[in-house]
């Protein structure tokens, strides 16, 4: 398999025509391994439009999310970051490509501990790991400038808003299947936000998301 040859592939067919366009966005995607993060057994599958598993009932988001998710992020090498659900780290790692620092919070202890050792291999020293629920967030290390939620949540929390800095963005999948929306809210002043949605997906919901609440007649 010529994998530099997957990888063109992949930007130019799937992302490029995804609406994704920022040439730092595009360039980085063909610079960081995206199969050094798969699981050995799905390499082959690194570059295909799917979804990729990780076992336990999770999975990679599919390529072209998760170049859309970056794009419309606009990080800054100021930033400091909050991911929810670490996964893979292949998001992790091309979110601290971009920003400062980036704070990792993964509910599956085994894959916070494999993702560790990947991102260490490609020396990203700008990365903090814990394991724990984020489905709230996680007030640990807040303020941030940025939050990116990889699951579906049917209901977004304020916790997460009230754990962004002004001037912050946040992008979650907000409702439920079979669609969701990706959602980008900003701080704009003190109790003020401004929400957009950008895009129509269906990804995984995040354990122990909280649910809307059943109307029994």
């Amino acid at each position: 398999m010529d994998l530099e040859k997957a990888r063109f592939n992949m930007v130019e067919q799937q992302i490029r025509p995804w609406d994704v366009l920022d040439e730092t966005v595009l360039n980085l995607l063909l610079r960081v391994k995206r199969e050094e993060y798969v699981p050995e057994t799905y390499r082959a599958m690194a570059f295909m439009d799917i979804e990729i598993p990780l076992g336990q009932g999770e999975a990679m988001l599919s390529p072209k999310v998760e170049a859309r998710l970056l794009q419309e992020l606009k990080l800054k090498p100021t930033d400091k970051v909050l991911e929810v659900g670490t996964g893979s780290g292949y998001m992790t790692a091309l979110l601290a490509s971009l920003a400062k620092h980036v704070h990792s919070v993964e509910i599956v202890p085994e894959f916070s501990q494999a993702a560790a050792q990947k991102l260490a291999a490609h020396d990203f020293n700008n990365v903090t790991l814990d394991v724990g629920d984020g489905v709230f967030g996680w007030a640990k290390y807040a303020p941030y400038d940025v939050i990116v939620v990889t699951g579906s949540l049917p209901l977004l929390s304020d916790e997460f808003i009230a754990q962004l800095n002004l001037g912050g963005r946040l992008i979650a999948f907000v409702g439920v299947p079979p669609v969701m929306e990706a959602r980008r809210i900003r701080v704009i002043e003190p109790g003020v936000t401004d929400t957009e949605d950008l895009f129509e997906t269906n990804v995984r919901m995040l354990v122990n998301a909280p649910q809307p609440q059943q109307f029994v007649f």
